[in-house]
């Protein structure tokens, strides 16, 4: 306080009392929010103890990350602290999802050894909005079953209807699963892989078919494969050949190989993977029953 009997505070001394810097207060006086009750003799600013009580009011509204805006709105009674403390949550939140996607792009980057190019794409491709994200996705659907109308209807309708719903708040490994998805969509040589497989579809079926057949064959090999698998049975033990032959009969090997690994190889199970990574759903079901067929078809496709 000063000397004088007043009980006014110099910055100074408000300094002592509050803990803050000189210059802090200053700041803050000069940027309005905090106002001298009056200037002394020798012109310099001086405050009273309601100024104190106001201060540590500015202080802890600094403190939660609040602007000098709002710290103004607040002390003018333009606005209650909970108005201002529900606007700042919002913000918040909007900035913790943003760093969040930070730091999977930054983790993602660390890991791969990405270059500057890379990051930037990774970057890029986090950052899409939903919409976006689906609109690649969309085109990519369009693109795999341009014209193939004979295609399995169950599969088309699957396929039409596969979404990305990255959260906003993802996880390091949902945001990278994101990014190695629209990667993935987007090379030119996948698009072929899976156009090629509902080529194959197509191919198999006529005209006015009835649907279900595809999803029943894949029922088929499950039922078929997976005893077999968990009872230890190897790809290529002669075993694995019953297996084959009911669900092949004495097709040629190497052509149902084809067809096989066209729907069905480490690619496309990782874009199944990926797509329940992002949308939070389980691991796709089976994949190790259709892995072990195609490889007891590759061991015997060159025989």
């Amino acid at each position: 306080m000063t000397d004088d009997g007043t009980g006014l505070f110099t910055i100074g001394a408000l300094a002592r009392a509050t803990g803050l810097s000189v210059r802090t207060i200053r700041y803050w006086s000069d940027e309005g929010v905090l106002t001298p009750v009056t200037r002394s003799t020798g012109g310099y600013r001086l405050y009273d103890a309601t100024c104190v009580a106001r201060l540590e009011l500015i202080h802890t509204l600094r403190e939660l990350g609040l602007g000098l805006d709002d710290v103004r709105e607040v002390l003018a009674g333009e606005r209650s602290v909970a108005e201002v403390a529900a606007t700042h949550v919002a913000a918040l939140d909007a900035q913790i999802r943003a760093l969040k996607v930070t730091r999977a792009v930054l983790s993602t980057v660390a890991r791969r050894g990405s270059t500057a190019e890379e990051m930037t794409l990774m970057n890029k491709l986090a950052r899409l909005s939903a919409a976006e994200r689906q609109r690649i996705m969309e085109e990519f659907v369009a693109e795999t079953l341009h014209g193939l109308d004979t295609v399995d209807p169950d599969i088309q309708q699957r396929i039409r209807q596969t979404a990305v719903r990255l959260a906003d708040d993802p996880t390091p490994e949902e945001a990278d699963a994101w990014v190695e998805l629209a990667e993935m969509i987007q090379d030119p040589d996948f698009r072929a892989q899976m156009r090629r497989a509902m080529e194959f579809n197509a191919a198999d079926r006529q005209p006015g078919d009835p649907g279900g057949r595809s999803m029943w064959f894949a029922r088929r090999l499950v039922d078929l494969a997976a005893p077999a698998r968990e009872r230890g049975v190897e790809p290529t033990a002669p075993e694995a050949e019953e297996v084959l032959a009911e669900l092949f009969g004495d097709a040629d090997r190497g052509e149902v190989l084809e067809r096989m690994t066209a729907g069905f190889n480490e690619r496309i199970a990782r874009y199944r993977e990926l797509i329940a990574i992002v949308n939070r759903q389980p691991a796709p079901p089976h994949a190790e029953d259709f892995a072990w067929v195609v490889a007891a078809l590759r061991a015997r496709a060159g025989r």
